[in-house]
């Protein structure tokens, strides 16, 4: 990585917390860290799941746990068990946490007006849209991508999610059981793979290889959740699908895809498919597309 982009990003960091007030230990003159402050915040009027907090926060289990106990000895939290399930802990403010969280919000607002207070419009304008973009761009470079096994939930997530949305889009709906299958044994290595894409711990993206020994592999399954477009995660879910086609020593990757999918087209033609006549008979499909892949070093399957 560039040592000029890396001292920039440093840089932008320093002027930021600066400017927001996180170096205080008292944020926003309310007594208390900015860890505690944003924890009130993520925690709501309507409560949270403490896991669900945690991966929202990218927090250590440990640390939250402090922070949250911090919290409880002044009365603004209260973390209880669920009844269903002792395992699951939510976390709810009291009324004075609710309180507190209100004064929070108020002084949030009056530091963001003494932030844009001194620009001219033309410069106010420029600097929300700025930090529009920044937010989007550290919210996809905090986006994990990892092989994961199909039966795990979170790919049991984004596939749901993927067939309710080819239902909802394809002329007629869509039913799994016409289409060319890509099950959870087809899917698993050493025939094929699965890509889940998580933010904040939460699925957000998928995609799927299938082998077929020294024949042509198949992408399958590509999907990016509505909140998380935007962020080049289909582009990158792409990318990756084709660096492990690669190490399996893929040579050609293959896809088909619906008439309706206009984006996933796009994002196809954009990277270096080209659309070639129909190689299967998929149903649902209205256009094929192939690629022959830079051949990298062999993976732990050279038979792919």
């Amino acid at each position: 990585m560039e040592s000029d982009l890396i001292g920039q990003v440093r840089s932008f960091n320093r002027t930021v917390t600066q400017r927001a007030g996180a170096l205080n230990d008292a944020f926003l003159s309310r007594g208390r860290p900015l860890g505690q402050a944003r924890v009130l915040w993520e925690i709501g009027p309507a409560g949270r799941d403490v896991r669900l907090l945690r991966s929202r926060l990218d927090l250590d289990s440990g640390y939250l746990s402090r922070l949250l106990r911090s919290l409880e000895n002044d009365g603004l939290v209260a973390v209880e068990q669920s009844q269903a399930d002792g395992r699951v802990r939510t976390a709810h403010l009291t009324a004075r946490g609710l309180a507190e969280r209100a004064e929070l919000d108020q002084r949030s607002d009056e530091v963001a007006t003494s932030i844009l207070e001194p620009l001219s419009a033309r410069q106010r304008t420029r600097l929300v849209a700025a930090m529009a973009e920044v937010e989007r761009l550290l919210a996809a470079s905090t986006v994990q991508v990892a092989v994961t096994e199909p039966r795990h939930p979170d790919a049991r997530a984004c596939l749901q999610a993927y067939f309710s949305e080819l239902s909802h889009r394809f002329d007629g709906g869509f039913d799994p059981a016409r289409s060319i299958s890509a099950d959870d044994g087809e899917l698993t290595p050493p025939v094929g793979l699965l890509l889940v894409a998580t933010l904040h711990g939460e699925p957000v993206g998928c995609g799927a290889l299938k082998f077929h020994g020294g024949a042509p592999a198949e992408i399958k399954r590509m999907w990016v959740a509505p909140a998380a477009r935007g962020l080049g995660l289909g582009r990158r879910l792409l990318a990756e699908l084709e660096a492990h086609a690669a190490a399996w020593g893929v040579r050609t990757l293959r896809l088909e895809t619906n008439r309706a999918l206009v984006e996933a087209i796009g994002l196809y033609r954009a990277a270096g498919y080209r659309e070639v006549p129909a190689f299967n008979d998929e149903p649902y499909a209205h256009h094929w597309f192939e690629r022959t892949l830079d051949h990298g070093p062999a993976g732990p399957s050279a038979q792919a």
